[in-house]
């Protein structure tokens, strides 16, 4: 069982209440650890929060797991509706589950790094903040292989300042990746949010879901799971589509989704990951 370190992960998530709102067919590079100080390619974006897209497309993401009570269970409501999501896993979780993180990729779903320990990143040295990448890194080659490498990161909290982002590309080839729509089911109801409440957690999302969102949820937390069915269900109503992050970034830059899928509850969603459609620090 995991409840210590559910609990300092939940102690960390309250510490961090201020919270912010590609064509290549091959793997992206692994970091590149052993030259600090490389910079990013001319041009390269740096943050993601929302997209221009041609269509009714979003990418819903769990941050936070993942966790044996709630993730499978999670795994198990997307391949119901084949919809692709992307989880942005916590490595010193990871380590503790790596078979939930087989199952991430075997599902077709894409991993992101989302640190080792949920520090906030804006606290740490360059030191500190390599480390809490390479490790959630490595971790999950070594879990998953290294055609499963994470491409892109989340900070926790969104706390990251314009000077990280631009050396964690330029070293890590990593954009970041924020969100659009945050219902704060990290927050309990008595501070604005609704932890605790899935009902309110569908009501926030599905009514402000629109074409290019990304969608933030915790798969740390039961009653963010508990109200999956019923948001995801709510925006397949409203005719949105799901997409991975790659997916989305790659379809923003005006690319052809892969073989015309769209891995948005159709029944002949693919069901393994496709490769990268972008190449970090390429765009």
């Amino acid at each position: 069982m995991m409840c210590a370190a559910a609990g300092a992960l939940l102690l960390g998530m309250t510490a961090c209440s201020a919270r912010k709102p590609g064509s290549a067919a091959h793997q992206p590079p692994a970091p590149n650890s052993g030259r600090p100080g490389t910079a990013p390619a001319p041009g390269a974006k740096l943050s993601y929060s929302q997209f221009k897209v041609p269509g009714p497309y979003i990418a819903i993401t769990f941050d936070d797991g993942p966790v044996p009570a709630n993730t499978p269970r999670l795994l198990d409501m997307l391949r119901q509706r084949g919809i692709k999501a992307t989880f942005f896993v916590v490595g010193s979780f990871a380590v503790r589950s790596p078979q939930i993180i087989r199952r991430i990729i075997a599902d077709g779903h894409e991993i992101a790094n989302h640190t080792w320990t949920h520090r906030a990143l804006t606290s740490l040295g360059d030191s500190g903040v390599r480390s809490e990448l390479r490790r959630s890194h490595d971790l999950i080659v070594q879990v998953a292989g290294a055609a499963s490498a994470p491409h892109m990161f989340r900070p926790p909290g969104g706390a990251i300042t314009a000077r990280q982002k631009t050396w964690i590309m330029g070293e890590f080839g990593y954009p970041c990746i924020l969100w659009s729509i945050d219902p704060r089911d990290w927050e309990s109801p008595q501070r604005g949010g609704c932890k605790g409440q899935p009902w309110e957690l569908t009501r926030r999302i599905v009514s402000q879901a629109k074409s290019g969102d990304i969608i933030l949820v915790h798969d740390l937390h039961a009653s963010s799971v508990d109200a999956m069915p019923a948001t995801l269900d709510g925006l397949l109503a409203k005719g949105f589509r799901f997409l991975t992050m790659s997916q989305i970034i790659a379809l923003s830059q005006g690319h052809a989704l892969p073989g015309g899928q769209g891995g948005h509850g159709l029944a002949n969603a693919p069901t393994v990951k496709p490769p990268p459609l972008f190449t970090p620090g390429g765009f």
